[in-house]
């Protein structure tokens, strides 16, 4: 199958969905309202570039696939105009950062019979579908708590002049920071029934509109209760994002960076030889971001479309995240 795709946003993130793209198919318009921004993607890829959503989607016949790579705010109107014009969709993670427009979306993927597909690099990575499958498996047993922590660092120079901090167009540190990783939560232990927990902005408070820091403590569905800390206030760089389970046959702690590393196991459930170098993160110089899967994300789309057997995820998967987080932001704190 060749299929054509357009970029809606131009932005650092932009540059990896390029770089995929030209892999699988070809590139054929970019847009951005920031004239300079759709000029350099243009010129790095021959591209056709345009300045308004309005004007992509007007001159589109041939366009078969929109990746969405603007604000997080903005991810929900993008996405369901490219719908509306006959394309099918890849939304940057979040889905959206309200519940009730995420509905709206997969409704009119559904009714114009187009896939929305959601970037969730981190279900790509090897040590967590390990520990996924050993759960699935009933290898650990009963899980009965974890905990996941999830500490970065943030500068205040990561959201000057930028959408970035804004509740409009940003969303929540959860969103924009930390949704993968509680996608990953959802994805091995299964959705939320309670949950609780306190939220503060301790050291950003001039540079961003939400929190920096947050403690949420959780009962599952299944009974499991466990903890979420995160921050992005660690000092100067990326601490780490790590799950510790305790369960009825078995302890395990993944961390690292990226829960990229076995840090305690027993008994040895878990191959260390599945420890395996990962794809390097999103780098901007003076901060890092995600691990990027976008190689992966975008050959399964390709798989999606030709009917073949994916593990891409869809909106309404995606929509469980958005779903836990949207929970935890309108809950009053303790």
């Amino acid at each position: 199958m060749s299929l054509s795709f357009a970029i809606i946003g131009c932005g650092r993130i932009a540059k990896r969905h390029a770089e995929q793209i030209v892999k699988v198919g070809k590139l054929v318009a970019v847009c951005d309202v920031i004239k300079e921004k759709a000029d350099e993607l243009t010129l790095a890829y021959r591209a056709q570039a345009f300045y308004s959503i309005n004007d992509l989607l007007a001159n589109s016949k041939e366009i078969d696939v929109v990746s969405i790579c603007t604000p997080n705010g903005l991810h929900a109107a993008h996405t369901i105009a490219s719908l509306k014009a006959n394309k099918h969709v890849l939304c940057e993670k979040p889905l959206s950062i309200d519940f009730t427009d995420g509905l709206e979306m997969i409704a009119v993927a559904k009714a114009m019979n187009k896939k929305l597909f959601v970037v969730k690099s981190a279900r790509y990575n090897p040590l967590i579908i390990a520990l996924k499958n050993l759960i699935e498996k009933g290898k650990l047993g009963k899980v009965f708590s974890f905990n996941l922590n999830c500490v970065w660092n943030r500068p205040a120079m990561y959201y000057s002049d930028s959408w970035r901090g804004t509740l409009d167009l940003d969303g929540g540190t959860l969103y924009t920071q930390f949704s993968h990783y509680i996608d990953i939560l959802i994805w091995i232990l299964g959705e939320h029934k309670n949950m609780t927990g306190y939220r503060k902005n301790l050291y950003h408070s001039s540079t961003i509109e939400f929190e920096d820091t947050g403690a949420i403590a959780l009962e599952m569905e299944n009974g499991t209760i466990g903890t979420i800390h995160y921050s992005v206030n660690a000092f100067e760089k990326n601490q780490e994002i790590s799950l510790n389970i305790v369960a009825e046959k078995g302890t395990i702690k993944i961390g690292g960076s990226y829960m990229n590393e076995i840090l305690y196991q027993f008994p040895t459930l878990l191959d260390e030889n599945i420890v395996t170098t990962i794809n390097s993160p999103n780098d901007y110089s003076f901060y890092k971001g995600s691990v990027s899967n976008h190689d992966k994300i975008y050959e399964d789309l390709v798989k999606a479309l030709e009917g073949k057997n994916s593990s891409i995820t869809e909106g309404q998967e995606a929509l469980k995240t958005v779903a836990f987080i949207e929970t935890f932001y309108k809950k009053p704190q303790l």
